[in-house]
């Protein structure tokens, strides 16, 4: 008989951080969302599904200019598109600690196809996945760049702390 476990994003240890090269890509601008949240559920097998929500408007790189600005139309446009989504189509057990995950990126509206290969840890009382992505923000509409100094890809990765629920 088969059991199923939901585990729920702890955000106060779960962190999504993003890294986008920009001047012409000699520097990273970095940042990270104040806000994230998701779930698993697992079985006696492995990972049935699996989702993770990020709220948009949370951005922050420590320039508030900057932040207005991606929460604008030009990237996120968090009025109409408050939430980053990922929703996992296919999951599967690369090996005992690594996952193979296929799913959708949804952002500013727009959907990305993604592959993520996570590390996953369980204790009794937690799950840790570690995951990173890399993404062509254009893809997602991200097109603004004035003269052309922002450059793809940008890198997401994702820490998140889940407990049962």
């Amino acid at each position: 008989m088969s059991t199923t476990t939901r585990w729920v994003v702890d955000p106060v240890q779960s962190t999504a951080e993003f890294r986008v090269p920009h001047f012409w890509g000699l520097v990273k601008v970095k940042g990270h969302f104040d806000r994230i949240g998701g779930w698993l559920e697992l079985d006696n097998n492995g990972v049935l599904r699996l989702e993770l929500l990020i709220d948009a408007a949370s951005v922050n790189t420590g320039n508030g200019k900057r932040d207005e600005h991606l929460r604008g139309a030009d990237f996120f446009d968090t009025e109409r598109h408050p939430d980053v989504h990922f929703v996992a189509s296919q999951v599967s057990n690369a090996d005992d600690d690594d996952l193979r995950v296929q799913g959708e990126l949804l952002a500013a509206g727009e959907r990305v196809a993604l592959e993520l290969r996570p590390t996953m840890r369980q204790g009794d009382d937690r799950i840790e996945l570690d995951a990173s992505a890399t993404i062509d923000q254009r893809q997602l509409g991200m097109t603004w760049s004035p003269l052309g100094i922002t450059r793809t890809p940008t890198v997401l990765t994702v820490h998140a702390h889940l407990r049962p629920q």
